[in-house]
């Protein structure tokens, strides 16, 4: 009989298929301290260290006492797991030796990150003469990571570490086995790999643009505006957080994706150009902010329209930080005005065609709904506003 110790996403132990954990309000601790172990597996422990790391909120006189009681009643819990007259050793076992405690792991005891790291290290190994029984081997270890090192237990200190280490490994993983697909021009491959991976790991940029990179590559283009918008949305209203350029600028690689074998005619331009959504401003990247600024400047010139570029500058910190401020904008400002992110903290606007109270109104407008948006203070929303060709143009 083997012990499974799974650490990988929701922490279980399992022999023949069946979870033999013994779950109650009594065992929490104690499956926290063996968590501890586990983590530790093989490396001598203080019980200072035990004490400063588990028992430091305890209010014990004693915490020495306190950690050896625990310690007896999870050496107990560990022995059932092993079959009567067996050698324990040979599955795990906590040890006291010259002051230090620790959890030696039998050969009959298998957990899952040493599995994880050794199916690695072996594609690793057959790189260079085997690639597709790499792969193969890349996709069993991958399969192995379910959620981040044990995942259901609370923020620990002591636990990030390690729990950053393998995420990282997955990930790093992950990221070699894309690029080998991509040299073989797997793109199918890529998209189901990359879609497992964000069950995983949702808010990871670079997931994101592979999946994409993988739809245009198969021709679809709607599928990977789609899945832009809706990672865009996650991101922005789950994470607070405003994308990356580098994932910003994958709108215009969707928009600007031709197929190479269909022939361009009016309609069929029309639908892939023209916006779905056609109310309140345009939203864009950095990049194509600065084209139509100079096209719409090149413009001004010619027909004397008054045409603004605007700063909005807010002052926020990462706890003020709201959710959707892109759509705030968007419903905000007009049909015919174009916004971008400069950085965390300021937003472009570009306002077609002026009059000459218009700005206050709008300034006004957007001020007044910015505050109520953000809670924020008078001092922390500023804005300011330019032409975007001077005066002395059109006399």
């Amino acid at each position: 009989m083997k012990l499974y110790i799974t650490t990988l996403g929701e922490f279980d132990i399992r022999s023949d298929g069946k979870s033999i954990m013994q779950q109650s309000s009594r065992t929490y601790r104690l499956y926290r301290l063996f968590e501890y172990f586990l983590t530790f597996r093989n490396k001598k422990l203080l019980p200072e260290t035990i004490i400063d790391n588990l028992l430091s909120d305890s209010d014990s006189d004693d915490p020495k006492n306190m950690l050896r009681t625990q310690i007896f009643r999870l050496r107990k819990i560990i022995k059932s797991f092993v079959p009567e007259d067996t050698d324990e050793s040979k599955y795990m076992k906590i040890n006291f030796i010259n002051g230090y405690y620790y959890l030696e792991i039998g050969e009959n005891t298998i957990i899952d990150v040493d599995e994880f790291e050794r199916i690695i290290k072996q594609a690793d190994s057959k790189l260079e003469h085997d690639i597709e029984d790499a792969v193969n081997l890349y996709q069993e270890a991958l399969k192995l990571y379910k959620g981040l090192y044990l995942s259901d237990n609370s923020y620990e200190v002591w636990l990030v570490p390690t729990r950053n280490y393998y995420q990282r490994l997955y990930l790093k993983t992950l990221y070699k086995l894309i690029y080998i697909l991509k040299e073989n021009n797997e793109s199918e491959n890529i998209i189901t790999l990359c879609e497992e991976a964000l069950l995983i790991e949702p808010f990871e940029e670079n997931v994101h643009i592979n999946l994409i990179d993988a739809m245009l590559a198969l021709g679809q283009q709607k599928g990977a505006l789609k899945h832009y918008e809706n990672s865009l949305n996650l991101m922005e209203k789950e994470f607070d957080s405003i994308p990356s350029r580098h994932f910003t600028d994958m709108l215009a690689k969707i928009q600007n994706y031709s197929a190479r074998d269909v022939n361009a005619n009016i309609a069929s331009l029309e639908m892939d150009l023209e916006e779905k959504n056609l109310l309140g401003a345009m939203q864009c990247n950095l990049e194509s902010f600065k084209v139509l600024f100079n096209l719409q400047k090149r413009k001004s010139l010619r027909t004397e329209e008054r045409d603004y570029i605007c700063i909005i500058s807010v002052n926020w910190n990462n706890e003020k930080n709201p959710r959707g401020m892109s759509e705030l904008l968007r419903n905000n400002l007009r049909k015919g005005d174009v916004f971008t992110f400069w950085n965390q903290n300021q937003i472009l606007v570009m306002l077609h065609n002026m009059k000459e109270d218009g700005i206050n109104i709008i300034e006004n407008r957007i001020y007044d709904n910015l505050k109520n948006y953000t809670k924020l203070n008078d001092s922390e929303i500023n804005m300011a506003f330019q032409p975007l060709v001077s005066e002395k143009y059109f006399l």
